[in-house]
């Protein structure tokens, strides 16, 4: 899944004034009539549902909108140049490169939203505009504004109600095909999962989305493993379920090394509600430990089998009553009731 990509934009120039008079039989004293030059187009970014990552986008580099055309005479404006429409994923941060790094601009999180990440150059002004009293008859025109240049990072964060967290090799493969008509990778080895995978759980006229997170192993959050590639991921999920193999040795310390990762990458993650489920309960060995387990986590924890499905309903019920909770999810850059940054209109 391609959920990071920079691209480099520019948006149209505007078309130059018209130098022009009028030159009509019965008008020796026409004047000026040169018209003005048209805005260069902008070049915006408009979220939606239907595209899941930012492939697209990668194919290409640069993006440009149209410029401005140039005035005409007789008082004729220059069209204005097309705007170009890039589409990207709901939940995608903007950001610019400047010199003093990374400028958050804009965090589209619902289909439709749009932003405007460069303005096109406004058209010059035609001779007709430069007329005085001394001066009836200028032969000046503006030239058009030149339109805006900008290196952008276009960050995909997974919108997810529920994320699915824990080591590798836990289950949260099996657990998500068993509750979604999501088709994970399953294996005997770690790292089976190599991108989040989300899957849409229907429960009692209800439907949630939950997120397969790649494992995490201790160092996560400096890099280590799949690190930051999918731990910003987290952040967008309104709850987590934390899933713990049962025939670990250690089923406390392997989760409390997650959460501790979890923590240091983000640190607002301690206030995400979190589900703790012991996995693989259809092994007896494992079964014949779950009072221990219990008693060493010390808080509620829900014992699964993701290959029988015993528990999993009881999980998902818990999980959506939290949801019904109306726990928001992560708010977003919000700069008042359109949730985006707005680029300064040019003056």
């Amino acid at each position: 899944m391609i959920d990071r990509i920079e691209i480099y934009i520019h948006s149209g120039k505007g078309g130059a004034g018209m130098v022009s008079f009028r030159r009509e039989k019965f008008m020796p004293f026409g004047g000026p009539d040169g018209g003005d030059g048209g805005n260069g187009g902008d070049l915006i970014l408009v979220a939606d549902r239907g595209i899941t990552t930012l492939s697209d986008l990668r194919r290409h580099k640069h993006y440009r909108a149209d410029n401005g055309e140039k005035g005409r005479s007789k008082d004729q404006h220059g069209k204005k140049g097309a705007s170009l429409e890039l589409k990207i994923p709901e939940g995608t941060i903007v950001r610019c490169i400047e010199d003093d790094g990374e400028i958050d601009i804009g965090d589209l999180t619902e289909d439709g939203q749009r932003l405007v990440v460069a303005r096109g150059g406004r058209g010059g002004r035609g001779n007709k505009h430069f007329t005085t009293s001394a001066k009836q008859a200028p032969r000046i025109a503006q030239e058009g504004e030149p339109g805006e240049e900008k290196l952008l990072v276009l960050d995909l964060k997974l919108l997810a109600d529920v994320g699915l967290v824990g080591r590798p090799n836990v289950g949260k493969s099996t657990l998500i095909n068993a509750v979604s008509s999501a088709r994970s990778k399953v294996a005997d080895y770690p790292f089976t999962t190599l991108e989040p995978k989300l899957g849409v759980v229907e429960l009692d006229y209800k439907a949630f989305v939950i997120a397969d997170i790649p494992g995490l192993i201790e160092g996560a959050h400096s890099g280590h493993g799949l690190g930051h590639d999918f731990l910003r991921h987290i952040e967008r999920t309104r709850i987590l379920i934390h899933i713990i193999d049962g025939t670990t040795q250690d089923p406390i310390s392997d989760l409390d090394e997650i959460n501790r990762e979890l923590f240091l990458f983000n640190p607002s993650l301690k206030d995400k509600p979190q589900i703790v489920a012991v996995n693989k309960i259809d092994i007896p060995s494992v079964r014949d430990r779950l009072s221990e387990i219990q008693k060493d986590i010390g808080e509620p924890v829900y014992n699964i089998s993701a290959v029988s499905g015993e528990g999993l309903p009881e999980l998902m019920r818990k999980a959506a009553e939290i949801l019904t909770q109306s726990i928001p999810a992560t708010t977003p850059v919000d700069t008042g009731e359109f949730k985006v940054f707005r680029p300064k209109p040019i003056i």
